[in-house]
């Protein structure tokens, strides 16, 4: 147990560095003292931010320090058993120990949170692919997938637009996620989804591929471009979404397309057209921040003589129901046997294997 508790001083000694505690409460400080300003909330939206960033300093700093209060007990309580053997103290110092592990893996989950946006909010889209009802269905299964992740993780979820399938699923859907690192957590998702299972909906219970796209980008606060009004092009429709009166019977919905890109959002989830508007702007104004800077890592590695092909449209994992059960990540290797748990929301372990496969690049 004493080699544990060393072990553990060690690990926490290198957090303490990789994750710059002390900067980090330096920073904490200079937040708390901005929130108090007496005219903080005149921008609403900079004390919102302000709020964010202060939960997350507090929570990595706040976890930190647990654990080094709980090596300290645990070695307060081996010298005491050297003294006085207990059979309580030593079986609650086995549960400490356990505790002490967990946290330092969930810890050291915090370090490897190093782009540039990982902090960000999410913005997070679903999209059958080709195979109509199926993937229709898949891409709803994906949905209920990483909601019921941001549940378990007590973020907030907010509809943006859908569009639902003519007899069962989705064709597609966009969410803003709001949470702890919900961007570097959900980063991992981005990609093609395959699903192999006995079709629900196949009355001769043949087995059938299908794919679904999930699309993770970042809202960024601080947008490095401008936007030329006159190269958009706004429309304006009915909301199909859910709502009483008003939203169904005017014309709310937004859809917003820069016409030099072709990228197209839209947001029917407000009451307000304006509203939707700004939502949308919002996305689409994200959409082209990291189409931007893209394009500026593309030129980067041609000069170096690198090419790596695009993540987007490569099938990043595969969930097997049928004729065996298995989950499992092309890139990372990482599987699971229990695909059931993983549609339910079980994706840490999976996100975790992403996070530390990219630093080891």
């Amino acid at each position: 147990m004493k080699t544990h508790i060393e072990k553990a001083k060690k690990e926490l000694a290198e957090l303490f560095i990789v994750l710059c505690i002390e900067a980090k409460r330096t920073t904490l400080q200079e937040l708390n003292a901005a929130l108090q300003q007496p005219d903080v909330w005149n921008d609403p939206q900079k004390a919102t931010v302000l709020g964010k960033k202060t939960s997350a300093l507090q929570q990595i700093i706040s976890d930190w320090e647990g654990l080094e209060h709980l090596v300290q007990d645990m070695e307060d309580t081996l010298t005491l058993m050297d003294s006085s053997p207990d059979d309580a103290l030593a079986g609650q110092l086995q549960k400490n120990s356990e505790i002490l592990e967990e946290g330092v893996n969930t810890l050291s989950v915090f370090a490897l949170y190093k782009g540039k946006y990982d902090d960000s909010t999410a913005i997070v889209t679903f999209q059958a692919g080709a195979g109509g009802t199926e993937a229709q269905d898949w891409a709803e299964m994906l949905m209920r997938m990483v909601l019921r992740y941001a549940e378990k993780k007590e973020w907030t979820a907010t509809l943006l637009d859908e569009s639902r399938g003519t007899e069962a699923g989705i064709k597609s859907a966009t969410f803003r996620i709001e949470g702890s690192y919900a961007f570097g957590n959900l980063k991992s998702e981005h990609g093609t989804h395959r699903l192999v299972r006995i079709s629900p909906f196949d009355a001769e219970n043949m087995r059938h591929t299908s794919f679904a796209n999930i699309e993770v980008l970042p809202e960024i606060e601080k947008i490095d471009i401008e936007i030329d009004p006159k190269e958009l092009r706004i429309d304006t429709f009915m909301s199909s979404g859910k709502g009483g009166q008003s939203v169904n019977t005017t014309y709310s919905a937004v859809r917003i397309v820069h016409i030099p890109t072709g990228i197209m959002v839209q947001c029917q989830n407000e009451r307000s057209q304006i509203q939707n508007k700004d939502t949308a702007m919002k996305v689409l104004a994200s959409k082209l921040q990291v189409l931007q800077e893209e394009k500026e890592q593309q030129q980067r590695a041609a000069l170096k003589g690198e090419h790596k092909g695009a993540q987007w449209g490569n099938q990043i994992r595969s969930y097997v129901l049928h004729p065996y059960k298995m989950v499992k990540d092309v890139r990372t290797k990482f599987e699971s046997k229990d695909p059931d748990a993983v549609l339910d929301g079980d994706l840490q372990p999976f996100i975790d294997a992403y996070l530390r496969f990219k630093a080891s690049e």
